[in-house]
């Protein structure tokens, strides 16, 4: 087993960085997830923004995925072309794009996000066909949304979405997104506790204020991970599990074993006076999502090809620093020592999220290509 490896014994071309896709480790992620969410009896409502890409897509459709989330009105009109007919935005409203958001309204079951009367009075006098509206709630996170505990706009919000004949109030939506900033497990339950419990606050606010049926929806990956029992809400909507990453791993969510998504970079160049192997592969292929382990910074680490997959990522070895092109891996002298130029690294990411808008097509272990919604508009 050595650091590096040769690019002809990768199951796909590669000459720059490339996106590698265990399918067996990401349909193990789904299957685990859609279970969980059976057994707590609630709505498993993915969401899509990790993976972006139809072909990954249709695996969740066998295990009875009939509903989706996104995070933009361009990614909805992308799946509703591949097939999916309930889309929930969870992004809050850009009037700007209402001409996109009547089409897609008109043509499938839309949700989308509010958490202001000025966006619900817009959409009262633009919206041209049936949607849900569901009302952003900040239980923590500090993003954006209604916070939890100003139960007066939350009401007066509700109230102001049922005088438009074209939404249908369903209910409160949030993100945990806090949970991913957790230092462990316990802290990730105790911030999914916090959050459920300021939620169902503000349905309580609504069901004192008239309201009934009112829905809770909950997603984030850190506590739908860690977390068994969902049935306190309604749906829950985690997204980076398919592919899970470092991040997650180092705050508890997944186990190395877990994660399904490397990438294959070039090795350019290498520097035994610093220890150092220097890669195509920069900020522009993934991203500048790091974290801080040790004392130092890690963008990635890299794993060993092992025959037909990668295996367990290498001790000592990281990718230290990113520009545009470049990447930096500071390893060992002896791992340097396996490592030659011409040769490729496999580059476990930080975060997962963004590789496949920066990317593009998934190569699979077995040879097949999966182009994603970035493959998609590049190639329109």
């Amino acid at each position: 087993m050595t650091a590096s490896v040769s690019a002809s014994e990768l199951p796909v071309k590669t000459e720059g960085p490339t996106l590698l896709l265990d399918q067996r480790k990401a349909l193990r992620n789904i299957e685990r997830m859609a279970a969980k969410a059976a057994n707590s009896g609630v709505r498993f409502r993915p969401h899509f923004k990790t993976h972006r890409c139809a072909g990954v897509g249709e695996w969740f459709r066998d295990f009875g995925v009939q509903a989706i989330t996104v995070s933009s009105v361009d990614m909805a009109v992308y799946f509703a072309q591949h097939g999916w007919r309930d889309i929930t935005i969870a992004f809050p409203v850009n009037t700007l794009e209402m001409d996109k958001i009547n089409a897609l309204a008109a043509e499938i079951e839309l949700g989308l996000l509010v958490e202001s009367t000025q966006v619900v009075r817009f959409l009262a006098e633009h919206l041209t066909a049936e949607a849900k509206a569901w009302i952003k709630v900040d239980t923590g996170y500090g993003r954006t949304g209604v916070a939890w505990d100003r139960t007066d706009e939350v009401l007066e919000l509700a109230r102001q979405i049922e005088t438009c004949d074209a939404l249908a109030f369903t209910g409160l939506l949030t993100h945990a997104g806090h949970s991913y900033h957790a230092s462990s497990q316990e802290e990730i339950r105790s911030i999914y506790q916090e959050s459920v419990a300021r939620l169902r606050a503000a349905r309580q606010a609504l069901e004192q204020g008239g309201f009934s049926a009112v829905e809770l929806s909950f997603g984030d990956t850190p506590t739908c991970s860690i977390v068994e029992d969902f049935s306190a809400v309604d749906e829950m909507r985690p997204g980076n599990f398919v592919f899970y990453d470092l991040k997650q791993m180092r705050i508890g969510s997944c186990s190395e074993e877990q994660i399904a998504v490397a990438v294959a970079c070039p090795v350019v160049a290498t520097h035994a006076e610093r220890n150092e192997a220097i890669l195509y592969g920069g900020a522009v292929h993934l991203s500048k999502d790091s974290f801080v382990q040790d004392g130092v910074q890690v963008y990635g680490r890299v794993a060993p090809w092992q025959g037909d997959a990668w295996g367990e990522s290498l001790p000592d070895t990281y990718l230290s620093s990113l520009s545009q092109e470049h990447g930096v891996v500071r390893t060992t002298p002896e791992t340097l020592s396996q490592m030659r130029v011409g040769d490729v690294l496999i580059i476990l990411p930080s975060h997962s999220c963004l590789l496949s808008y920066l990317l593009g097509d998934y190569h699979t272990l077995d040879g097949g290509v999966l182009p994603s919604q970035s493959s998609a508009c590049r190639a329109a």
